[in-house]
């Protein structure tokens, strides 16, 4: 659809629009085999299911399968409400025919993304508006991502044919399964359900600091993940005042990269105790990193917008809940084009770990070793 004077790019095409599975041939069985041999080769083939559990772990809106059977073309967004404001597939996930298009269509929300599938099978450019399109030819299950934003959770799924799929339970709060004759609606297409749950089911203790942040809904589960992505300049707060995710619950020794929006003019990353900052900038895809250890609640603002909202904070392993920061070191972190590019040596962590942990068998010492 085209709105005020807003035109689409031209839809690009993959180069190969048929794929490599199309060429597999089903062997013939014995001419000694019986119908009932035959019978249980089909059912067997029919009972295998790829599980999307793991893939969908951290991916908010993949709550179900959409059934979009029927249909010779069909339309994921790029760039809908998930993981953030503007960092998934609308469809995350989606069933179609054997020989259906489907045509990615960028929103314009959420910066640049791209659609690269997992198997190289096809691949667009990165991109904020405009349109990718690719064939289906075979059935089975092709997985794919926008590399900007997958450690987001921004990845989807096209099921094509009666392929079997469950989503689990993991990440996404997506369950059941979907495919074949398993488990099909009425009209023949396929059927999943669960509810989207993108935050921690541990409830952390912020006092007042996001009282005044608007696009803060709750803490937002990335253990599991050596690296976690936030925006910088994301929707929020009446404008480009946001962090995304706000907080966020992470493991130790987890890498966390602030990435510039571009949007609402220049920002910062300012722990409030001090123990790291960046420069102000605006530009977008301009990055700034640090690497955290231990167990502790760091909260973060960006100073020019702190008062309109514009704030933060990272939960690092286990903290002692209503105690404060039990334990926590952050140090930078050398990243391609970051604002700060000091280098970080995990040992100094590990080293100084091992000093508190010392100091803490002694009975003069404190909560925190010290």
């Amino acid at each position: 659809m085209i709105m005020g004077e807003t035109v689409k790019l031209p839809r690009m095409r993959t180069d190969h629009q048929i794929d490599a599975g199309r060429r597999r041939v089903l062997r013939t069985v014995a001419a000694g085999a019986t119908a009932g041999a035959l019978a249980a080769t089909a059912s067997s083939a029919a009972a295998q299911t790829t599980d999307l559990s793991e893939w969908f772990g951290n991916t908010g809106n993949a709550d179900s399968v959409a059934d979009r059977t029927g249909q010779s073309e069909v339309t994921v967004q790029v760039g809908t409400s998930g993981n953030g404001p503007a960092f998934g597939f609308g469809p995350a996930a989606v069933r179609v025919d054997p020989g259906t298009t489907v045509v990615w269509e960028w929103t314009g929300e959420g910066g640049q993304h791209d659609v690269v599938a997992e198997s190289g099978a096809f691949e667009s450019s990165r991109q904020q508006e405009g349109t990718f399109e690719h064939t289906f030819e075979s059935a089975g299950v092709r997985k794919y991502v926008c590399t900007p934003h997958e450690t987001m959770g921004m990845k989807g799924a096209v099921i094509v044919g009666d392929a079997n799929v469950t989503l689990g339970s993991s990440g996404g709060g997506a369950s059941g399964t979907s495919g074949g004759n398993a488990a099909t609606t009425a009209s023949g297409g396929s059927s999943a359900s669960g509810a989207e749950s993108s935050s921690s089911n541990t409830d952390f203790d912020y006092g007042d600091w996001f009282a005044d942040v608007s696009n803060f809904d709750g803490t937002v589960d990335r253990t599991g993940q050596e690296e976690v992505r936030i925006e910088v300049g994301a929707s929020g707060n009446s404008g480009a005042f946001a962090f995304s995710p706000a907080a966020v619950h992470v493991d130790p020794g987890t890498r966390i990269v602030w990435e510039w929006t571009g949007e609402g003019g220049q920002h910062d990353v300012a722990a409030e105790d001090g123990s790291f900052g960046s420069e102000l900038k605006s530009e977008a895809g301009a990055t700034y990193g640090i690497e955290v250890d231990g167990a502790g609640i760091v909260e973060y603002a960006c100073t020019p917008h702190k008062g309109i909202g514009m704030k933060g904070a990272i939960v690092v392993g286990d903290p002692v809940q209503g105690g404060g920061i039990d334990w926590l070191k952050t140090g930078l972190v050398g990243l391609a084009g970051a604002i700060v590019a000091t280098p970080f040596v995990a040992s100094q962590f590990a080293a100084e770990r091992a000093r508190d942990d010392g100091a803490e068998t002694s009975p003069h010492a404190g909560r925190d070793g010290r």
